[in-house]
């Protein structure tokens, strides 16, 4: 699956260029992988009954574009996510950066020691900036994609595939296994089984907490379109070489309401990068809406 061979140009203040799996970085990545809970926890997290069938429409999905979103309220007993629209793999594009990082603490707390000054150069670069040079050096340095599937392995990510040698932005995920993510980072009220702890320390999920929290102005758009202040998110776009159209997706924590929610929206098939952003936007604002409703 190749990429553009030209830098795609920015559609504005919200597509900040490091964010995209541009030819730069395609051609640094061709050259050359999650955060805290069990995976007990994660497997008791499936999804309940998927969203209406016609909710990629409702949302405005036209042509081929598609979306899917999943949401799981944290302040719910059972805390049972659901999803809406059909739940089917998606390219990450620079959303995996979220599963990079988390993979990387896990490698460093299995060796008992804090991140380098170089390494927290790094991840602060790739997340709050969606810098993809980063991106490159620590995905070889968690071991690219068998690196991604041991640590996803642990936290109870079965939906998620890795991408082929340095293309990490083609890895495959759900928006299931985004939440399971999620809520490895956010949710700290998961039982785990006797005896065992979430697979990322506190001082692991306090940072990644804090860079998601963080990003940069041209990058808080997504599923901060549905909440207010707090919200905690990774954004990821590309440009497919094959079809000129985008993958637009959104991952993080908002809350509204009163209430904490995890979101995570999927998108492919856009015409434009703008108009990927407008869909993630209504998706994440409809499906946290019903989520709210109780309805589903």
């Amino acid at each position: 699956m190749p990429f553009r061979s030209f830098l795609s140009p920015r559609p504005g203040k919200r597509a900040a260029a490091c964010g995209a799996l541009t030819v730069a970085a395609a051609t640094l990545l061709a050259s050359g992988a999650l955060a805290p809970a069990s995976a007990a926890a994660a497997t008791a997290s499936a999804p309940a009954a998927a969203g209406p069938a016609d909710f990629p429409a409702s949302v405005g999905a036209h042509g081929e574009a598609r979306v899917t979103a999943a949401v799981l309220d944290l302040d719910l007993p059972g805390r049972t996510p659901t999803v809406f629209g059909e739940e089917t793999p998606y390219d990450t594009a620079s959303i995996i950066k979220v599963d990079i990082l988390a993979a990387l603490l896990l490698k460093a707390q299995d060796s008992g020691r804090a991140l380098t000054d170089g390494e927290r150069a790094q991840t602060k670069a790739m997340i709050e900036h969606s810098d993809n040079a980063a991106a490159n050096a620590l995905w070889r340095s968690i071991g690219l994609a068998p690196g991604l599937k041991a640590a996803n392995k642990r936290l109870g990510l079965t939906e998620t595939v890795g991408g082929p040698g340095g293309k990490w932005g083609l890895t495959r995920t759900t928006s299931a296994d985004q939440i399971r993510l999620l809520r490895a980072v956010f949710d700290t009220g998961q039982t785990t089984k006797p005896g065992s702890a979430p697979a990322l320390d506190a001082a692991s999920r306090a940072y990644i907490r804090s860079l998601m929290s963080n990003v940069a102005d041209d990058q808080s758009w997504g599923v901060s379109a549905a909440g207010g202040a707090g919200t905690a998110l990774k954004n990821g776009w590309l440009q497919r070489d094959t079809t000129d159209l985008w993958d637009v997706n959104s991952v993080g924590r908002i809350t509204a309401g009163g209430h904490h929610y995890l979101v995570a929206v999927l998108s492919d098939g856009n015409k434009t990068m703008k108009d990927g952003v407008s869909l993630v936007e209504r998706a994440a604002r409809t499906a946290v809406s019903t989520a709210a409703a109780g309805g589903s």
